[in-house]
């Protein structure tokens, strides 16, 4: 069983995007979002994902996480099948020690925010957080794309 355990970050500025080696165009749906398990199509740049999640414990820290690469026609097909809602956003990958945060600036309904997150092998793992990354929101509901997608930011 696969679980994810991350961080997540709200960001203070955008010196993130100098920092970054790479960024992706995401978009991305949920078929499923009850709390306690989503099922999202996601299409990142041309390629296509089908990522179901279970609920999350250790207060956000993790959860049950199975993703699979799908062809990017049946995510296109997938994503007409979602809940209102889409989630758009460019996701920047910024290394920090021997870490990787991916900070997602959102656009559309959620433009203006900005959360950095750090993927890590144990809940009690030390990592260097970047000098953009700023108050802690890991399991801070309203920050979840699933969330976001329902009550975006912009209706805070």
């Amino acid at each position: 069983m696969a679980t994810e355990i991350e961080r997540k970050f709200l960001v203070l500025d955008d010196s993130y995007k100098r920092e970054a080696f790479c960024k992706h165009s995401i978009s991305q749906g949920y078929i499923c979002s009850d709390r306690g398990r989503t099922v999202r199509i996601r299409i990142r740049d041309d390629k296509g994902f089908l990522t179901i999640k279970g609920p999350s414990a250790d207060g956000g820290l993790s959860r049950y996480e199975f993703e699979q690469e799908i062809p990017i026609d049946d995510a296109r097909h997938l994503m007409t099948l979602c809940q209102p809602g889409i989630i758009d956003k460019t996701r920047w990958l910024v290394r920090s020690g021997s870490h990787t945060f991916e900070v997602d600036e959102f656009h559309g309904d959620n433009d203006g925010l900005v959360i950095a997150e750090v993927e890590l092998k144990s809940s009690d793992e030390e990592f260097t957080k970047p000098a953009f990354v700023g108050t802690e929101v890991t399991g801070d509901r309203r920050y979840y794309n699933a969330q976001l997608r329902q009550r975006p930011y912009k209706d805070w």
